[in-house]
């Protein structure tokens, strides 16, 4: 068919008096021999600077949607869960400090030549070694004030204050009943040779007898350490952030993820393990080495 058939008849071919066809546009067609388009410059740098801007966008939602395995979760949290944990090394260090130097004196206390004050000192060690540490974490919570007012000058009472009193009432009992053992297990010749010497009891009791109780008090001391160390993440409980707590927030900040909770729970369980058989080891070097016959 030839072209200008399709276009319709010529102006010199048309017939006088018919209206005059209107123009129609024919679809475009692309020449097999025609060369293809190049894309210019500026269309380049456009597209350069779409990929630049879309492709941060783009990664940070990928980013987002990507959930991160346990260990990467863990790694991440590291650092704000080993924070927490030298807390609880901090609280345990404390308690048993307070309730050593309480222990000792009440030990002593249960020596003592008067039968009303030995009746005292031994009904509060029987106290305080039956009854839970948990049940006397939240004696000590509800029962002592958020702060104290001393010489007008307040003075407030946080949690881990409250906690590591809590927890020095137990230490305080068995290091008594610990230095109260270990001063009968002293043979009685040692109290009749001071008593030939002209020793007052009090002096027996510094200068002779309690020397030789070091040793056997330490390796028992070490394991109330040890326990009261452990015991220390019952502090969460009563809204002390500790590492326990911190795990708690973690996995809860990690979307709750339930193949989450060993991990972060093992780590916690990990650290205390690091941190509490290094001391069992030592306790039982020291046993053997100062074992009595």
């Amino acid at each position: 068919m030839n072209p200008s058939d399709r276009n319709g008849p010529r102006a010199d071919e048309r017939p006088e008096g018919r209206p005059t066809d209107l123009p129609v546009l024919l679809p475009f067609a692309i020449s097999k021999n025609r060369p293809p388009a190049r894309l210019r410059p500026v269309h380049g740098w456009l597209l350069c600077g779409l990929a630049v801007v879309a492709l941060p966008a783009w990664a940070q939602g990928a980013g987002a949607g990507a959930a991160l395995s346990p260990l990467e979760v863990v790694i991440k949290w590291a650092p704000l869960l080993l924070t927490g944990f030298a807390f609880n090394v901090a609280i345990s260090l404390m308690a048993m400090a307070i309730g050593t130097l309480a222990g000792i004196g009440l030990g002593l206390t249960m020596l003592a030549e008067g039968r009303v004050l030995r009746r005292i000192a031994w009904s509060i060690t029987q106290v305080f070694r039956n009854v839970p540490w948990l049940v006397l974490l939240f004696f000590v919570m509800f029962l002592v004030p958020f702060q104290v007012t001393v010489f007008g000058l307040r003075v407030p009472l946080p949690d881990w204050v409250k906690a590591t009193f809590g927890f020095s009432l137990p230490v305080m009992a068995n290091v008594a009943e610990i230095v109260r053992g270990a001063v009968r297990s002293v043979p009685n010749t040692q109290w009749e040779a001071a008593e030939s010497l002209a020793f007052t009891r009090r002096q027996t009791m510094w200068r002779i007898i309690l020397p030789q109780c070091a040793k056997r008090m330490l390796p028992p001391w070490m394991n109330v350490y040890a326990l009261i160390a452990m015991a220390t993440v019952q502090a969460s409980i009563v809204g002390v952030t500790e590492m326990l707590t911190l795990t708690a927030q973690v996995h809860a900040a990690e979307g709750g993820r339930p193949e989450l909770f060993a991990p972060l729970y093992g780590f916690a369980l990990l650290c205390f393990f690091l941190y509490c058989y290094p001391i069992d080891r030592l306790t039982a070097g020291l046993e053997r080495r100062f074992e009595t016959r």
